[in-house]
């Protein structure tokens, strides 16, 4: 078929049945599409829904209605392609859970002030490279040893060794890109087995931080500009790629890929994207490619 429509809940929860699919059936109907038979992926989780139909857009809108405030997750794309060959993935707040800026400043006592210049940047309210420098600036001192006791203390966001570990797995390559800092995105690439990692660099001089980054800033252009050499590198296309990021500096990377997805994003990205994960974890990034629960891996050696 054409199209197809992929519901998804949160692994945790399993919200998804039967009479929440056949609702969302009966909504393609509506849009005077012709539905096929559920797929389910993964009982509970997540189901496929091929269809036929002309206006998938307005077909979404509908089924979004009908399921009304149910904790789900929609997308349809085209059945043909889904499965992409290039994952490129944001790191903070999205691969990770934390902000790292934001844990240092804490640290040094000044996280409200160093918070509240993250979170505007991140809804595009900033300029990313000026809000980086401002926050970085506020660190000058900080001891080497602290930058790297927060590493350590990072946290996975359920899924995301799942997420990598099954794209390698089918022979798509996985790279991390972050206007964090290779400090902690080196941690993050042999953790979760990113084939590379991309972020800007801290300046430390003496054991200390000077304040400064080292230029040029990888913001919002360059981690399009990463994505378009990847693909260039690859021999692929910006459809084989898979994008995901949950700020406004992702969405030009959200935007170009062919499956971009906002995951738990800022309004300003969940909005602009194409797709978007509210509810589920980073394995519905893999439902969204057609793949089956009994397909993950759990890890590099699974």
């Amino acid at each position: 078929m054409q199209y197809v429509l992929t519901v998804i809940g949160d692994p945790s929860s399993r919200p998804l049945n039967a009479a929440i699919v056949e609702a969302a059936r009966g909504a393609i109907r509506e849009s005077r599409g012709a539905p096929g038979e559920p797929d389910w992926l993964a009982e509970g989780i997540a189901c496929d829904v091929p269809f036929d139909g002309e206006e998938p857009t307005i077909t979404q809108a509908l089924v979004r209605e009908t399921l009304g405030p149910a904790p789900l997750d929609l997308a349809i794309q085209p059945a043909a392609g889904r499965r992409k060959r290039l994952l490129l993935a944001d790191m903070e707040s999205t691969i990770i859970a934390e902000e790292m800026l934001d844990e240092l400043a804490g640290v040094a006592g000044i996280g409200a002030q160093v918070e509240d210049i993250t979170a505007r940047a991140m809804a595009g309210n900033l300029n990313f490279e000026a809000a980086l420098r401002e926050r970085v600036g506020l660190l000058t001192g900080m001891t080497e040893d602290v930058v790297k006791a927060a590493a350590e203390r990072m946290t996975l966001n359920p899924g995301a060794r799942s997420l990598v570990a099954t794209m390698h797995a089918a022979g798509a390559y996985c790279a991390l890109v972050s206007g964090g800092f290779t400090v902690f995105t080196k941690k993050i690439r042999a953790a979760c087995g990113f084939s590379e990692d991309r972020a800007n660099c801290l300046e430390i001089e003496n054991g200390r931080v000077t304040g400064r980054v080292v230029e040029p800033i990888l913001g919002r252009e360059a981690k399009l500009k990463t994505l378009q050499d990847l693909t260039r590198s690859l021999g692929l296309t910006l459809d084989d790629s898979c994008a995901v990021g949950d700020g406004a500096n992702d969405l030009a990377m959200l935007g170009a890929a062919g499956l971009g997805v906002a995951y738990h994003g800022k309004p300003k990205v969940r909005a602009a994207a194409r797709y978007r994960i509210d509810h589920g974890d980073l394995t519905a990034l893999l439902y969204l490619q057609g793949y089956r629960r009994a397909e993950f891996h759990e890890d590099m050696g699974a």
